[in-house]
């Protein structure tokens, strides 16, 4: 048995007298240093930033600036019988008008178009009725309603959409000021950090969930990709509400979630403030967006280009066509590796597009380039991409993705000449390079030249989305992933075994 350790403490006897003297000695001791500024006490507020307790203050802060929407819109009626199945019946059959007046009867005999329904979130960002919500809430809406957290209802005006970043921006007409909160700083969130969202999940009202930051800079499916990973429950009807950090700035708004049930599995995606702030400028401005645009075809540079290159390291942005516009009339040639654009060091093709976007058309920035081993600086005025290629003026060029390395396959981009040698015109999704025939890929019987159109279940257009949902499976614990080939124009579904 281990011998318990006894710790000997020798017994100080003070009179009373003295504890109060000594008390009050320490208390003016205090006093003085709080005076002088020497010590600090810590405030509730800063103690609930760091580790909240609750967050109903912060609910009571903001709950009323998020707001329910509903709209309405005109669908064709179906032709189809119960679960889209139309029997086949021979005409004259004494079945044909039994089934016909069955179908009117439910209200699928295609006689007159229905109205249909659906529900999302949003926001007040100013107190005369400027509302944020996403692209795909009000998409193709005849009416838009927007309940308040009081009960009360106001009809939305549709100002602007980009569906670009899935972001709407509405207008209402308030009799009296509303509760509005304004956007945060997205690019100073850490991943660890709290944050709260709030809509209306599943039609179910009002509705407030709290998580962390998971990760930062996601990108799904769009070239201006910014979004905060979260297991804040997001489930449908939460798109378009906001995502709040403690002091109730909205750094994102929800978007998305990865899920293989339709439901909250701990994975949400909100589009960063960063992004969306510019968006929502231009959209109270204009009523539109007006990106900046450069006009080259850029490619991430590797590690080897970048060895070629003598640079330092792999980041930059590769010229790889230089069409007719701004880029061209600035002197950029093929071969450039664009290093900054008006100030800001630029490590990827991802981040160029994002910079170059949030550039207001026609101003004149700096851009320096690295050019036969020199830096140089070029000047360039920036056109605008949503009206590039108007008038005969030269076309915007798509950014043409960098092949990856994933699950033994070796994927690019379908170019237009690929496209045509395999009979896939119309198709979107990426190409198999090659194939390493050591890996699941090559036993499953995938080949070069095969096009992957879905992963998961989920359209891609290029690499890096595929490397993006195969990276999120294995962080969800998934072992295989589902892909839909085609070869040859014959779709087929392949499952792939998720190795690290």
């Amino acid at each position: 048995m281990r011998p318990r350790a006894v710790a000997r403490v020798k017994a100080i006897s003070i009179a009373p007298q003295r504890v109060s003297r000594l008390r009050q000695a320490a208390l003016f001791l205090a006093t003085a240093l709080l005076a002088l500024g020497l010590i600090t006490l810590q405030s509730p507020a800063h103690a609930q930033a760091a580790r909240p307790d609750t967050f109903a203050d912060l609910v009571d802060q903001v709950g009323d600036a998020v707001v329910n929407i509903t709209t309405t819109s005109i669908v064709a009626a179906r032709q189809q019988g119960p679960q889209g199945i139309q029997p086949m019946l021979p005409p004259g059959s004494p079945f044909e008008d039994f089934f016909n007046d069955f179908m009117n009867r439910n209200g699928q005999g295609g006689q007159a178009p229905r109205r249909s329904q659906a529900l999302g979130s949003g926001f007040v960002i100013s107190d005369n009725g400027f509302i944020v919500t996403n692209n795909h809430v009000i998409e193709g809406a005849d009416e838009i309603s927007v309940e308040f957290r009081t009960g009360e209802v106001l009809q939305a005006e549709l100002i602007g959409t980009d569906p670009n970043t899935d972001i709407a921006l509405l207008k209402v007409d308030p009799e009296s000021p509303l509760t509005s909160v304004s956007f945060g700083d997205s690019d100073a969130l850490r991943v660890g950090d709290w944050v709260m969202a709030m809509g209306n999940p599943l039609g179910q009202g009002f509705s407030v969930s709290v998580g962390v930051v998971s990760a930062r800079g996601r990108e799904l499916s769009g070239a201006y990709d910014d979004f905060i990973q979260t297991d804040a429950a997001i489930n449908r009807g939460n798109s378009g509400g906001p995502l709040f950090n403690l002091e109730g700035d909205v750094i994102g708004v929800n978007t998305a979630i990865l899920s293989p049930n339709g439901g909250s599995i701990g994975i949400g995606f909100s589009m960063a403030s960063a992004v969306v702030s510019d968006v929502v400028d231009q959209l109270q401005q204009f009523g539109e967006t007006r990106r900046g645009w450069l006009g080259v075809r850029i490619q991430d540079v590797t590690q080897d280009i970048a060895d070629g290159l003598s640079l330092e390291e792999a980041r930059g942005a590769l010229v790889t066509d230089v069409p007719e516009g701004p880029a061209r009339d600035a002197g950029v040639e093929v071969g450039d590796v664009i290093l900054s654009f008006d100030g800001q060091d630029i490590q990827d093709t991802r981040e160029l597009v994002r910079v170059v976007a949030a550039a207001p058309a026609g101003e004149t920035v700096d851009m320096d380039v690295l050019r036969s081993g020199a830096v140089e600086t070029l000047s360039v005025t920036l056109g605008r991409r949503e009206t590039a290629g108007a008038g005969g003026a030269g076309r915007p060029e798509p950014i043409k993705p960098a092949s990856v390395d994933v699950l033994g396959l070796r994927l690019g981009p379908i170019s237009e000449e690929d496209r045509s040698d395999l009979a896939a015109r119309g198709l979107t999704g990426v190409v198999i390079e090659a194939v390493d025939p050591s890996s699941d890929a090559a036993a499953k019987g995938l080949q070069a030249g095969d096009i992957v159109t879905e992963v998961a279940q989920m359209p891609i257009s290029n690499p890096q989305e595929f490397d993006q949902i195969v990276g999120e499976a294995r962080d969800a614990g998934q072992k295989s992933i589902l892909l839909l080939i085609r070869r040859a124009g014959d779709p087929r579904f392949v499952a792939l075994t998720l190795t690290d």
